[in-house]
């Protein structure tokens, strides 16, 4: 259903209207997707749906297959580039952005029930920069976590720079987050899941850890990192780097730790 929008204050449009505010102050459960690799993933996701979508009308004839995954009842707002950008607030260069909503958001409990065989999960603790947030679900996405934790002090993984850093993938990661004081470790336990805390810290070599069947990676913010309580009670691993030098970006290290992880197994 293409929609011709023409004026900027158009109502109809209202939820497209400056974004990078809209981001501040938070969409009321909906989150926007920007640019065509991201947009497909969203539309080809079965845990997320959209709900509309606006394109520069230059880019309509090389978005036609995109345009036809599409749901019948699912408006296409069209609009010439200068309007776009007057409309998202900045220059739209990708020239395409939906907004979607999640189907459904399982709590915790329910997320890891749904997780069967040898599926292994990421837990983040306190990761508040969106930046590092999209890496880890890339990173994620790319080594086949079967889903991830977010704690209560975590960012939201659908906010929209996090959603264009993990290049869609926090859209097909399964995602639960857990209630404040909640045991994680309990729950990992109740569930059959071997807890291992990633820490410069840590007391035993990635490169001679092997993992169990069923595994439960816990990764923290760069700085605090896990709490002491959750490393006395998990494994706890480190990687090997200069002597100099005890930290790596949290989302390299779900990229090492997830790597060592997908490859030992097989």
């Amino acid at each position: 259903m293409l929609i011709e929008i023409h004026d900027p204050d158009d109502p109809r449009i209202e939820r497209y209207r400056d974004i990078r505010e809209r981001d501040l102050v938070g969409r009321a459960g909906l989150f926007i997707a920007e640019g065509k690799v991201v947009v497909e993933k969203m539309v080809g996701s079965s845990l997320h749906r959209p709900l509309s979508m606006l394109i520069a009308a230059k880019r309509l004839d090389g978005l036609q297959s995109l345009l036809m995954m599409l749901p019948e009842d699912v408006p296409v707002f069209v609009a010439a580039q200068e309007v776009l950008d007057t409309i998202a607030g900045f220059a739209m260069h990708r020239g395409i952005l939906a907004v979607g909503s999640r189907l459904d958001v399982p709590n915790a409990d329910v997320l890891l029930s749904n997780v069967q065989g040898d599926g292994d999960v990421l837990v983040l603790s306190g990761i508040a920069n969106h930046d590092n947030m999209g890496g880890i679900f890339r990173n994620a996405a790319a080594f086949g976590m079967a889903a991830v934790l977010l704690d209560a002090d975590c960012c939201d993984p659908l906010y929209r720079k996090a959603i264009r850093v993990s290049v869609g993938a926090s859209l097909l990661v399964p995602t639960a987050r857990l209630s404040r004081g909640e045991d994680v470790l309990a729950l990992l336990e109740r569930h059959a899941f071997a807890p291992v805390a990633l820490s410069p810290a840590g007391t035993t070599l990635l490169a001679n850890w092997r993992p169990t069947r069923r595994n439960a990676m816990l990764l923290g913010a760069e700085g605090p990192g896990l709490a002491p309580d959750l490393l006395r009670r998990t494994l706890s691993l480190r990687i090997a780097m200069a002597a100099a030098f005890d930290s790596l970006n949290v989302a390299t290290t779900s990229g090492i730790v997830l790597h060592h992880l997908a490859t030992t197994r097989a």
